[in-house]
């Protein structure tokens, strides 16, 4: 399962790819809430020190709880009067989203194996046959900061490019869009 440093980049490419102008392109808000939702889902391993369970790759890893986050990103950005509540709602869905799709195609060694990606409608777990992304592990042992070290690496190399070149593109359109008009 990709690292935090992986879900917040994907996460800032899906508002990079979901800007409709130059000014939400440039919103630290609209980051904010990318990066938080593309991150959330893993907030389901604190639940352990609840319950003393392993909840992880669970409900929080569905497209059931992608649909909650964006429900209630429209609630909160209605309730704050934050611009455009659909908007947010979408971009709040989508990056949880990329959190889904990076943990599918990333090699899971903590059981149970998988994400629970269709809850509610099913508690079957699913994974990618041939991982992309290396597992995080969960130690401070020196072994295991090494080889975190080498996955986040991985995913910069996978992911900052991929973030680069949708940044520009959108900001380049964006630009040519604004430009055209006037």
């Amino acid at each position: 399962m990709p690292s935090p440093l992986g879900h917040a980049l994907a996460g800032l490419t899906v508002h990079a790819m979901t800007a409709n102008s130059g000014t939400a392109l440039a919103s630290r808000r609209r980051a904010g809430v990318a990066v938080a939702a593309g991150v959330a889902p893993d907030l389901d391993l604190l639940l352990r020190f609840v319950d003393g369970r392993n909840h992880h790759q669970a409900e929080s890893h569905s497209l059931g709880c992608a649909l909650l986050a964006a429900g209630l990103a429209f609630i909160v950005a209605r309730w704050r009067r934050w611009g455009e509540p659909l908007g947010l709602a979408l971009l709040a869905g989508l990056a949880w989203g990329s959190h889904l799709l990076l943990d599918y195609l990333g090699r899971d060694t903590h059981p149970p194996i998988g994400i629970m990606a269709f809850w509610p409608a099913s508690d079957g777990y699913f994974k990618f046959p041939w991982p992309i992304f290396l597992d995080i592990g969960r130690t401070l042992e020196w072994k295991t900061v090494i080889h975190d070290a080498v996955a986040m690496s991985w995913e910069a190399v996978l992911l900052l490019p991929l973030l680069y070149f949708i940044w520009r593109r959108r900001s380049r359109a964006l630009t040519d869009r604004v430009s055209t008009r006037g």
